[in-house]
C-alpha cells in the first residue's frame, strides 16, 4: 500500500485520544517525585551547607525505583479495602500512592534542615510511593489500549514526565532562589494535584477473565505437590505461589525456548545508549563548552528532539508493528554514538554539539518509543505490574553496572575511544532484535502450516 499524506496524518491522529492525551498528566506525576528525591534534594542540601558524604548516602534512596519488582505482585494482586470498590484496583492503587507523595513532600518541606535522618526516612517514603505509583501507571498504560497504541501512549509519557523534570528540576531552584526550599517543596506538592485529578477523571482498564494465568497457577501447585487447605499461612502460601511464582513461571511458559533470548534483549537493548550517558557532560564540559552553553543545548534542543523523537516512534509502531522500529532504534542509537566520537576528534563548535545533541535525542526518542511498545507487548494481563516491573528493572541494570567503567575506559583510550566502545556496545541488541524478529517469523511460518494440515 502507497504511503501518504492522508495516511500520515491518519496515524498522527492517535494523539487526541483521549487515553493517550490522559498520560502527559501521568507522566508528570510520575516525573515530578523522581527528580525532588535526587538532583533537586542534592541541591537543597548542599545549598543547606551539608557534607558530601551525606549527599551521596541520600543517593540510596533511589534504590527504591530499582527495587520495586519486590512489592509489583501485591499491587497486581491487593485490592484496597473499599477504594477498589471505588475506583478499581489500578485507580485506587495510583490515589493512594499519589497522595503518599504529595504528603511525603509537604512533610519534607515542614522538616528543618539539621534533621537529616527524619529528612531521610521522608525522602525514602516519597521514593516508594513514587515508585508504586510507577508500578500502576504501567500496568495501567498497558491494559487500558491495544498493542499497537503503546508507542504513542510511551511518547505522551515521556513529554509529562519530561515536563515534570524540569518543573522539579529548574522550577525549584527558582522558588528556592527567590524564596526558600521550603515553599518550593510545597508547590511541588501541591502539584501533585494533577496526578490526583488525573486519576479521578480516567476510567478503570477492564477485567480480563484470564483462563491461561489460571492454568498456570493449577500447573505450579501440583508440580510442587501442594495441597493448599485452609487457614491464614496455606492461604498466604497460595498468594504467594499465584502472585510472586506464577508471573516468571507463565512467562517462560508462554515463550519458550525464545524466554531466555528476549531477556537478554531487554537487559542489553539500553546498553550503549546509558553507557554513553554516564560520560556527556564530562565530555561536554572538557571540549571547551560552557555550562550555560550545555543546559542550552541539552535542555532545549534534547528536550524537543526527545518529544519529537517519541512521537515519531509511536507513529512507526502503530503503522508498521513493533519489531521494525525496534530494530530501527537499535541501529540508529549505535550509530548515534559515532556522531559524539566525531565531535570528539573536531573543533568544537556550539552548531555542531547542537545537530549531535539534537541526532542522539531524536534516535532516543524513537527507540525509547519502540522499546516501551515492546516490553508492553510481553506482559500477560494477569500480571501486568509485576511483569513490566521485572522487565523494567532488568533493562536498567545491566546498563548501570557497564557505565561504571566509562571513567576508566575515557582515561585509557580519551572520549574518541570510548564512544566508538559505547556504539560497538549496541551491536548485540541489533543482532538479538534480528534474532528475536527471525523466531517470531519461523513460529508464525509453523503455525500457518500446521493450520494448512489440519
Amino acid at each position: 500500500m502507497a504511503i501518504t499524506p492522508r495516511s500520515w496524518r491518519h496515524a498522527f491522529s492517535v494523539y487526541t485520544r483521549s487515553e493517550v492525551l490522559g498520560m502527559i498528566f501521568l507522566g508528570f506525576s510520575a516525573g515530578l517525585p523522581f527528580i525532588l528525591v535526587s538532583s533537586t534534594l542534592s541541591a537543597w542540601l548542599a545549598d543547606s551547607q551539608v557534607s558530601l558524604s551525606v549527599i551521596g548516602y541520600f543517593s540510596l534512596v533511589g534504590v527504591a525505583y530499582s527495587v520495586k519488582v519486590l512489592w509489583a505482585p501485591v499491587i497486581d494482586r491487593l485490592p484496597l479495602p473499599l477504594l477498589s470498590r471505588i475506583f478499581g484496583k489500578r485507580r485506587s492503587w495510583m490515589l493512594v500512592s499519589q497522595l503518599g507523595v504529595a504528603v511525603g513532600l509537604w512533610a519534607m518541606s515542614l522538616m528543618p534542615i539539621d534533621h537529616l535522618q527524619h529528612l531521610a526516612l521522608l525522602a525514602v517514603w516519597v521514593a516508594f510511593c513514587s515508585a508504586t505509583q510507577d508500578i500502576v501507571i504501567d500496568a495501567y498504560r498497558i491494559e487500558i489500549v491495544s498493542v499497537k497504541l503503546q508507542g504513542a501512549m510511551a511518547a505522551m509519557y515521556v513529554l509529562g514526565y519530561r515536563l515534570a523534570l524540569l518543573v522539579a528540576g529548574a522550577g525549584a531552584l527558582y522558588v528556592a532562589e527567590f524564596v526558600n526550599w521550603q515553599v518550593a517543596y510545597q508547590l511541588m506538592a501541591a502539584l501533585m494535584l494533577i496526578g490526583i485529578i488525573s486519576t479521578l477523571l480516567i476510567h478503570e482498564p477492564e477485567l480480563v477473565d484470564n483462563r491461561a494465568a489460571q492454568e498456570v497457577e493449577k500447573q505450579l501447585e501440583k508440580a510442587l505437590q501442594i495441597n493448599v487447605g485452609k487457614g491464614f499461612w496455606a492461604g498466604f502460601l497460595r498468594w504467594v505461589l499465584d502472585a510472586v511464582i506464577s508471573p516468571f513461571i507463565e512467562f517462560f511458559q508462554r515463550n519458550g525456548r525464545n524466554g531466555m533470548l528476549i531477556l537478554a534483549l531487554i537487559s542489553l537493548y539500553k546498553m550503549s545508549d546509558i553507557a554513553m550517558g554516564v560520560m556527556a557532560n564530562p565530555f561536554y564540559l572538557d571540549l571547551g563548552f560552557s555550562k550555560k552553553d550545555i543546559a542550552d543545548v541539552t535542555k532545549i534542543f534534547g528536550f524537543f528532539m526527545t518529544i519529537f523523537g517519541t512521537s515519531m516512534g509511536g507513529v512507526l509502531v502503530l503503522r508498521y508493528g513493533i519489531m521494525r522500529p525496534l530494530l530501527l532504534g537499535a541501529v540508529i542509537v549505535a550509530l548515534t554514538n559515532l556522531l559524539f566520537a566525531i565531535l570528539a576528534v573536531v573543533k568544537p563548535s556550539l552548531a555542531l554539539l547542537a545537530v549531535v545533541v539534537s541526532a542522539d535525542n531524536l534516535c532516543g526518542g524513537i527507540a525509547a518509543a519502540a522499546f516501551i511498545a515492546y516490553l508492553s507487548s510481553l506482559t500477560n494481563s494477569a500480571y501486568t505490574a509485576t511483569q513490566y516491573a521485572l522487565f523494567s528493572s532488568l533493562m536498567t541494570l545491566p546498563a548501570k553496572l557497564i557505565g561504571g567503567l566509562s571513567g576508566a575506559i575515557v582515561s585509557s583510550f580519551g572520549y574518541g575511544g570510548f564512544f566508538v566502545y559505547s556504539a560497538v556496545l549496541g551491536v548485540p541488541a541489533v543482532i538479538l532484535v534480528f534474532l528475536v524478529m527471525r523466531l517470531m517469523w519461523n513460529d508464525q511460518d509453523s503455525l500457518v502450516k500446521a493450520r494448512a494440515s489440519d
